[in-house]
């Protein structure tokens, strides 16, 4: 009986989250707050992101997505990272447009949006929603969309795919937590 509780309220938790955050784009400030972001990930796609080979790409530019999900919610997150796949394909198309990578833009930012928004952010949350979003999206999802695109053996390149992600997880972790806490001190208190 008391599971049966904890399930319904958990998937009530899970729905006004959602809503909440679908909420945000009633508010002009925030919207705009978006757009900043928007060209900011822009400008560091193009100064702060090192390809190498043709599979493996470190930078910095989902920094500014994880701001949105941060601030705005999960909703707002997805549709914020998957409208920028789109925009940041559009400015600098790099090989041909592929749907996947904008569903994964997507759910990096649901991911992270259920993980911080209106949450306490921890070094441990932290840790867990970009450990979550680089093996099951980065190293597994769009493993499977570069397979899929370019026919390349999907067992080949996953070793430097899981390296890169390896390396980047607490590099990416310390960083989007100290940079989250700034914004909670600095900006969050202006879109409570």
């Amino acid at each position: 009986m008391s599971q049966n509780y904890l399930s319904k309220e958990t998937n009530e938790v899970t729905v006004n989250r959602w809503i909440a955050s679908l909420k945000e784009f009633k508010h002009l400030k925030n919207v705009t707050f978006c757009g900043m972001l928007a060209a900011i990930a822009i400008i560091l796609g193009y100064v702060a992101t090192f390809n190498i080979g043709n599979y493996i790409r470190i930078g910095f530019s989902g920094l500014p997505n994880q701001i949105v999900d941060y601030l705005f919610g999960p909703a707002v997150g997805a549709i914020f990272g998957a409208a920028l796949d789109v925009i940041k394909w559009f400015l600098k198309p790099t090989g041909d447009f592929f749907p996947g990578f904008t569903i994964s833009a997507a759910l990096g930012g649901i991911i992270y949006g259920y993980a911080f928004y209106k949450k306490n952010i921890t070094i441990v949350r932290v840790l867990v929603a970009q450990l979550i979003v680089k093996v099951f999206v980065n190293i597994c999802l769009n493993s499977i969309w570069l397979k899929l695109l370019y026919g390349q053996a999907l067992l080949a390149m996953l070793p430097g795919r899981i390296i890169s992600n390896s390396v980047m997880l607490p590099i990416d972790t310390f960083i989007t937590f100290v940079m989250l806490k700034a914004i909670d001190k600095t900006i969050r208190p202006m879109f409570r």
